[in-house]
């Protein structure tokens, strides 16, 4: 299943760029969902389908919960709307939306276990896990907002999204990577796949908009915070010394 979800979401993302802006709706559900059920399966693997069920259903009712009160009162994030590109909708949350949280956030908490090696603890794993879920945001916000998918009341200067939305970002991460915490507590290894996947996101962004989405700005600015901290991950799994 994890090999099979994976596949497909390579395929989706490589054929995002080559499609015309406007008609990418389909293939961004397509990226996301496959991208959450490849993290399911690993996380199915590695903790049972019980914890895993326990994870996604937690994180993702609780992200959209929060994305419901982000466009309703602005907090945490500041004030956005969804256009309504994306769909399925619940209470006004692409359904979509919830799933990328939950995609991205255990394989950023598992590079931060792999990076922190014999640092690693709950505290840690959470400040961490949530700096890297952070920096893929990075990416993501700018992309989303080009493409349509949701705008902001006020643009920042940084693509049109203002510094309100990543401070929001790190403060919601953390809260997901409590969660993860609990549903799926870290071994004393990381999972690898699941470090092979913020890794293979973070060099598939930095490419993709350094290359095909002509945005070098965000290619550096994305890449500067998420390459390094997925070598960090990469180095901590497999070539830091034992003992």
């Amino acid at each position: 299943m994890q090999r099979v979800a994976f596949v497909v979401h390579a395929a989706a993302l490589i054929a995002t760029p080559l499609r015309r802006r406007g008609r990418r709706a389909g293939l961004a559900v397509t990226v996301v969902g496959s991208l959450c059920t490849a993290t399911a399966a690993a996380c199915v693997r590695r903790w049972g389908a019980p914890r895993a069920a326990a994870a996604l259903a937690t994180v993702g009712v609780g992200t959209a919960a929060l994305e419901r009160v982000g466009t309703s009162t602005g907090l945490p994030f500041g004030r956005y709307q969804y256009t309504g590109a994306l769909r399925p909708a619940i209470a006004g949350v692409p359904a979509v939306v919830p799933l990328a949280w939950f995609a991205m956030a255990v394989p950023a908490r598992d590079t931060a276990h792999a990076a922190l090696g014999s640092r690693s603890s709950r505290l840690s794993r959470i400040g961490l896990g949530a700096t890297y879920l952070t920096a893929w945001d990075l990416f993501l916000d700018p992309q989303m907002v080009g493409e349509g998918y949701w705008r902001w009341a006020r643009p920042g200067r940084y693509r049109g999204i203002p510094l309100s939305n990543y401070l929001g970002w790190l403060v919601a991460s953390a809260a997901v990577m409590a969660v993860l915490e609990v549903t799926l507590p870290p071994g004393s290894d990381a999972e690898p796949t699941l470090v092979g996947e913020y890794g293979w996101m973070a060099v598939m962004q930095t490419v993709g908009f350094a290359r095909y989405f002509d945005d070098r700005l965000v290619a550096a600015v994305g890449g500067a915070a998420m390459l390094p901290a997925a070598v960090s991950g990469i180095y901590g799994r497999w070539w830091r010394p034992r003992g």
